[in-house]
């Protein structure tokens, strides 16, 4: 039998602590980002018997499920996990919430495990299990502290429990977004083509079709649905897929909001930093005037059909997203294979400006918007550590212990991608300044890369 403990201090109480474990979403939010997991089914409470059941990829598509039943709920105190089924011989894993002093307590995760194949299994596999738990729960006890410590230092109105209604709920930020708003006490209704939950709106934006009755009640609308940009090279077909998806959900969604019996207060939708100029000299902020280029058009295009949800009154927050960092998907997960391999390096000459942000930040500023009326048109969603590619590239390579000294010439980049496309997003050089975030004293959670991406990928700094 092996035995894995961590032990984190948390400037909150324990029956805080407890609470925030015991919320829905709280077991989503848990999961590692880098960790190829599906939860198949999340128990609506901790209670004796209840079961989590999670489907894990090993490899390729070879998967295995694990289940686990919660035992020795004790309130006060904490909860057990006992593997039902799963890749262990034997998993028992126990929470403990204990009181510190006053104004702050303990969280305790000891796991006892032991892995099949007795000798062999632990010959074989043991350091790596130990390695990925140490990594797992420097994550899990990093992500508690800081949303429980944050959520303490809110003013009382960021607690308002609310039904919001997310578009592009499925994606890297909508499944994250999702899990946060859960624990944080919100009802989220997801907008999707293919409903699988009782809670879930059908729509399809190109045929015109939204299944939300005019007296459904939605407190606040979070827009990320739109077709990747990043999905394949830009053909002509394939740009008009892009702005057609930014055009016409946009537009289905706030008539359609507006028209409501009680029409949200708030719409935050999703906008990008491409809105902007490349290669300027100084960092700019939202006072700035729109670029050139088709990322730019693609920003006007979704900003620009917002128009009815405004003229309905509803507040409208343009959330300029700078280069979300996540290894759940987007630009880090695809950069992730060749930097563990060592055979990454630059892009292009490295002196490329990147406007960067972390997933954790994302989802912290959509929430706020939501809440805090001093939100409203646009706002740079970007950490204000504006730092280089080549910056970005050694800073990433430094966190894995891996060396970064292939550069991949721009010609090469154009060649796969098209000139246009490499030349708007892999070496588009965007110094981009969070000036509104600034002024309303947004505390970012990342304000430095490094930091940013040891969180991120459960490593040490």
């Amino acid at each position: 039998m092996e035995n894995f403990r961590k032990t984190t201090r948390i400037e909150v109480s324990a029956a805080e602590l407890e609470r925030w474990h015991f919320r829905p979403g709280a077991f989503q939010r848990l999961t590692p980002p880098w960790e190829n997991v599906e939860v198949v089914e999340e128990p609506g409470e901790i209670t004796d018997g209840a079961r989590a059941v999670i489907k894990t990829k090993i490899i390729g598509p070879i998967s295995t499920q694990w289940i686990a039943e919660h035992k020795d709920c004790i309130a006060g105190n904490g909860f057990t996990d006992i593997q039902i089924k799963g890749p262990f011989a034997y998993w028992k894993h126990v929470h403990t919430f204990k009181d510190a002093d006053e104004n702050s307590c303990t969280l305790d995760d000891s796991i006892d495990y032991r892995l099949p194949m007795g000798f062999l299994g632990k010959m074989f596999g043991g350091g790596f299990v130990r390695t990925k738990l140490e990594r797992t729960f420097r994550y899990r006890h990093a992500l508690t502290k800081m949303d429980l410590e944050r959520q303490a230092s809110e003013p009382g109105t960021i607690t308002k429990p609310m039904t919001v209604l997310v578009t592009g709920a499925t994606g890297m930020v909508g499944s994250a977004l999702e899990g946060y708003l859960k624990m944080r006490g919100h009802r989220v209704r997801r907008v999707t083509r293919r409903p699988t939950r009782p809670d879930d709106v059908r729509w399809d934006s190109g045929k015109g079709e939204f299944d939300l009755p005019k007296d459904a009640v939605i407190d606040a609308v979070v827009h990320l649905a739109g077709e990747n940009v990043a999905g394949g090279r830009w053909s002509a077909a394939r740009r008009q897929r892009i702005l057609g998806s930014r055009r016409e959900g946009t537009r289905l969604l706030c008539e359609t909001i507006a028209k409501l019996d009680r029409p949200p207060s708030v719409l935050v939708s999703a906008s990008g930093v491409n809105y902007y100029e490349t290669g300027t000299e100084m960092p700019v902020d939202e006072s700035e005037p729109r670029g050139s280029g088709f990322l730019s058009d693609v920003c006007e295009v979704w900003e620009s059909n917002t128009s009815a949800a405004e003229a309905a009154g509803i507040r409208t927050v343009h959330l300029r997203l700078g280069v979300i960092l996540s290894p759940a998907g987007g630009a880090l997960a695809k950069m992730l294979p060749a930097f563990q391999f060592g055979v990454a390096g630059r892009l292009g000459t490295g002196t490329q400006r990147i406007a960067w942000i972390s997933l954790d930040d994302v989802i912290d500023i959509i929430h706020r918007a939501t809440l805090d009326e001093r939100f409203t048109e646009a706002i740079n969603a970007v950490a204000p550590d504006i730092v280089t590619n080549s910056e970005f590239t050694e800073t990433l390579a430094d966190i894995l212990h891996r060396p970064a000294i292939l550069p991949v010439p721009a010609l090469a980049l154009q060649l796969a991608l098209g000139e246009q496309m490499a030349n708007e997003t892999l070496l588009a050089d965007l110094a981009i300044a969070p000036g509104k975030l600034e002024q309303l004293g947004y505390p970012f959670r990342f304000p430095r890369l490094d930091s940013a991406l040891a969180y991120m990928l459960g490593r040490s700094t």
